[in-house]
């Protein structure tokens, strides 16, 4: 439990910077961000400006060059990459934009995914887990679709199998890219209800990277990353690159 005072997530001053042909391009440069537990934030952003980035560090899928990571007052970034693994499974969530649910599975299975992963589906907690998934489903309306595989489901199911599996292990935190990104308005309306509920009822902590202005304005705060850093301001053009509202 994080104490009073301290953010669930915080990233200081994260430099990130890819290798390229013409040289070493930095994406991040000097990135901060302090995340309470509960919060809904929208991290906005045109195209190229390190939004997936920036989640993909604070989700410890990528390593950083400087800076330091913070997940309830330890520093992640400083992880070995078997732990960094472990630490992934247990305690954060992720849902993308492409859904990436395994084809040979169908829903329930797919919720599953974290518990096999873990080395966990096995034993007497078998039957609970499974339980478990079956619960996230119906949390998120696919009760009679859990046996399904993704070919036998829309877009909008798909994400919503996503979500469950992201909620599996009960993470500290959800992080978004794009959510609703491949989805059509009206779908994509739903997952803002959806995510948004989450957050309301339960409490969810939530950081989405978007460029859907609808899907920001459901969030409880909204930043911006420019020239790699967070900032609370709208940078000038902002309109422009505003993103379709779904």
């Amino acid at each position: 439990m994080t104490s009073p005072g301290v953010p669930l997530l915080e990233a200081r001053e994260i430099v990130k910077s890819y290798p390229t042909p013409r040289g070493s391009l930095t994406v991040l440069n000097g990135a901060s961000l302090a995340v309470a537990r509960g919060d809904m934030l929208a991290v906005m952003g045109a195209s190229g400006s390190g939004k997936s980035t920036l989640l993909h560090v604070l989700g410890a899928l990528d390593g950083i060059d400087s800076g330091s990571i913070s997940l309830d007052g330890q520093d992640i970034s400083k992880l070995s990459e078997t732990n960094r693994a472990n630490m992934r499974n247990r305690r954060i969530g992720f849902i993308f934009q492409f859904y990436h649910l395994l084809s040979d599975f169908n829903a329930l299975d797919n919720v599953l995914m974290p518990a096999k992963i873990g080395r966990l589906l096995s034993g007497k907690k078998k039957r609970e887990f499974r339980d478990h998934a079956k619960e996230l489903l119906g949390a998120v309306g696919l009760e009679e679709r859990m046996l399904h595989r993704p070919f036998e489901l829309s877009g909008g199911e798909q994400q919503r199998v996503a979500i469950a599996r992201a909620l599996f292990n009960s993470p500290d935190i959800i992080l978004a890219d794009e959510p609703t990104g491949n989805l059509d308005p009206n779908t994509g309306r739903a997952i803002h209800d959806l995510l948004k509920r989450l957050n309301a009822d339960f409490g969810q902590t939530i950081i989405i990277v978007t460029h859907n202005s609808g899907l920001a304005s459901v969030c409880s705060r909204i930043t911006y990353i420019v020239g790699g850093r967070i900032t609370s301001e709208p940078p000038a053009g902002f309109i422009n690159y505003k993103g379709h509202d779904a």
